[in-house]
């Protein structure tokens, strides 16, 4: 084995080893576990050469090896992405995308969960958001005499729903027909058709309407869809944030609204598989973590984002070939409702 392949074997023997058990992996360690025919010596000088160029540190002076974030890059762009998962793992996956979907949020909840526990971190779907927001149909629900509840659906699988208060008594029969009518108009409108759109309305009608405009317009404003977070415990459960002090900077951090726009854009909108790792993070709080994220749905159309976050010393092929799969199977989705 040439010298150069040798110490790119042992880098990876050192990452993979550290991402499986959380410990500094030792020379002596990588010979006996590996069968590799050279001497801890032989070893020790790669991992001595691999210290000098950046890839591993060493806590103290007798302990192991450990990657930093140049290993760990280093090591993405060598498996690169095109991982599948097990046979049983994709079959998982794709059971699951065989539920019904007529409440799409909560299967994305649904999807979401299975993902983090495949990857043993946090996951988040960002619901789809479409390049224009169209409306789908509307339903009214009498709760008293003054006020109903408005039930917006868009195109774009998304339900919006607000309380409306009218200037005089309106029933369920009148709230439902106002509904028909609008929703025979504005079908398939964007915000600014719906406004433009001259049709003569009853007072109530054009209250109706505005707010339903204003929902519309609210959405295309929005840089992502609305964003789920699974298996946050997953992730705070890593032997690296056990009663760390960083963990409250992170969830503070992540309760924000604009950390995915900060970490993901514009990379995402090339397509395929981004991957952040430690300080490439722009987030200080963030740079004890890895994401991986990848965009779903119908180009020019409607998009989501899928992504896991975990420790740098997280299972990178798990979740790329996870993000793959899943990425598929949410766009087959999304290409469904629009």
């Amino acid at each position: 084995m040439a010298i150069r392949e040798r110490r790119e074997t042992v880098l990876r023997i050192i990452v993979e080893d550290y991402i499986s058990r959380a410990v500094p992996v030792a020379s002596s360690a990588i010979v006996k576990k590996y069968g590799l025919e050279v001497s801890p010596a032989t070893i020790r000088n790669d991992t001595a050469y691999l210290e000098r160029e950046g890839y591993v540190i060493h806590p103290h002076r007798s302990a192991g090896s450990v990657p930093t974030d140049k290993a760990y890059r280093y090591y993405v762009e060598l498996i690169g992405e095109e991982i599948e998962l097990s046979p049983v793992e994709q079959y998982l996956i794709h059971q699951i995308s065989q539920e019904a979907k007529e409440e799409f949020e909560q299967w994305l909840r649904t999807v979401a969960a299975l993902l983090a526990r495949l990857v043993h971190n946090l996951v988040v779907i960002t619901t789809p958001k479409a390049v224009r927001c169209h409306f789908k149909h509307l339903d009214l629900v009498a709760l008293q005499d003054f006020m109903a509840l408005l039930i917006v659906v868009l195109y774009e699988a998304k339900v919006r729903r607000q309380v409306l208060s009218f200037g005089r008594k309106v029933n369920q029969d009148e709230l439902t027909k106002l509904a028909n009518k609008l929703t025979s108009i504005y079908a398939g409108m964007t915000s600014s058709e719906i406004l433009a759109d001259k049709s003569e309305l009853s007072p109530e009608e054009k209250q109706v309407a505005e707010c339903l405009a204003k929902i519309v317009a609210a959405e295309d404003q929005l840089e992502y869809g609305e964003p789920y977070l699974e298996g946050l415990h997953l992730l705070l459960s890593q032997p690296e944030f056990s009663n760390s002090p960083r963990v409250l900077k992170i969830l503070e951090v992540l309760e924000g609204e604009d950390w995915l726009r900060n970490i993901f854009c514009p990379e995402l909108s090339k397509g395929g598989i981004k991957v952040v790792i430690g300080e490439e993070n722009p987030e200080p709080a963030l740079q004890d973590l890895s994401f991986i994220a990848s965009r779903y749905g119908v180009p020019d159309k409607a998009s989501g984002i899928v992504g896991v976050i975990g420790p740098k010393r997280m299972d990178y092929a798990k979740a790329i070939s996870s993000l793959n799969c899943l990425s598929t199977l949410l766009s087959n989705s999304v290409a469904e409702y629009i």
